[in-house]
C-alpha cells in the first residue's frame, strides 16, 4: 500500500474511532512517518478531491463526509458526535461507517431542528427536501462555501 493510501485509512480510522480529526504528528505516528510526509500526503489527497485543506495548505477542514470543525449537522452513531459538512455528507456518514446512527441539524429556512434516523438502508421517510445551490459539478471549486 503507497504511502498516501495508509495516510488516508490512518486518517479515516482515527476520525471512525474518535469523532475528532486527529493531527499530522497522530496520523504520521499512525502510519510511521514524519508529520512532514504527511502534510505531503495530504496535499496530493487534496489534488485528488479527497480532503479539503485550510488556508495553511496542511491543516484538514474536510475529509469528507467528516468535518474538522464544528458544524450545524451534527451525526451520532454508537454514541460518538461526528460533525458533517453539510446535509448531505450528515447522511454519508452512517453510510462511511456501516451504522445506523442519528443526524441532528436545522432547516435553514425555518431553522427548526431537525432530527433523523439513518439505517443501514438509508434515512427513514419523512418529507424534507434537500437542496444545493450549487451544483454538484462545482462543489470542489469552494467547498467551504457550497
Amino acid at each position: 500500500m503507497d504511502i498516501d493510501t495508509r495516510v488516508k485509512v490512518a486518517l479515516y480510522r482515527a476520525i471512525a474511532d474518535s469523532g475528532n480529526v486527529p493531527t499530522a504528528e497522530e496520523v504520521g505516528d499512525r502510519v510511521r512517518a514524519s508529520s512532514a510526509t504527511v502534510r505531503e500526503c495530504y496535499r496530493r489527497l487534496r489534488a485528488r478531491r479527497l480532503l479539503w485543506l485550510e488556508a495553511d495548505d496542511a491543516t484538514i477542514r474536510m475529509a469528507p463526509p467528516f468535518s474538522a470543525v464544528p458544524t450545524q449537522h451534527q451525526v451520532t452513531v454508537d454514541g460518538i458526535t461526528y460533525f458533517a459538512n453539510c446535509a448531505w455528507d450528515a447522511l454519508g456518514i452512517p453510510a462511511a461507517l456501516h451504522r445506523p446512527g442519528t443526524v441532528l441539524s436545522r432547516c435553514e429556512q425555518s431553522l427548526e431542528p431537525l432530527r433523523l434516523r439513518v439505517g443501514n438502508d438509508g434515512p427513514e421517510a419523512c418529507s424534507w427536501l434537500f437542496h444545493c445551490l450549487v451544483p454538484a459539478a462545482k462543489w470542489w471549486q469552494d467547498l467551504v462555501f457550497t
